[in-house]
């Protein structure tokens, strides 16, 4: 049976601004540069093989990482509740 995983979210934190120029390095993330300096990544990452290269390219880039988070998928109101759709 192949079972197709769903991409996680990511939000992943580096200390230092990430350049404009370096987004398409970063695809499919949002790039939000924070007032204390740092830059967010948020965004899918597939499977742990793609996580690496996200933070292989954070390495390569000389960013020291700060933080990496997965973030749980909201639940709908009617899940929450525990009602079957």
């Amino acid at each position: 049976m192949n079972v197709i995983a769903t991409p996680t979210q990511y939000k992943i934190c580096v200390k230092g601004h990430l350049a404009p120029h370096w987004s398409h390095w970063f695809e499919g993330f949002e790039i939000t540069l924070k007032d204390n300096g740092e830059t967010l990544l948020s965004g899918p990452v597939a499977d742990q093989a793609a996580l690496y290269g996200v933070l292989i390219k954070i390495r390569d880039l000389g960013l020291p990482l700060v933080s990496v988070m997965p973030v749980q998928p909201k639940q709908t109101e009617n899940s929450a509740k525990g009602e079957q759709l």
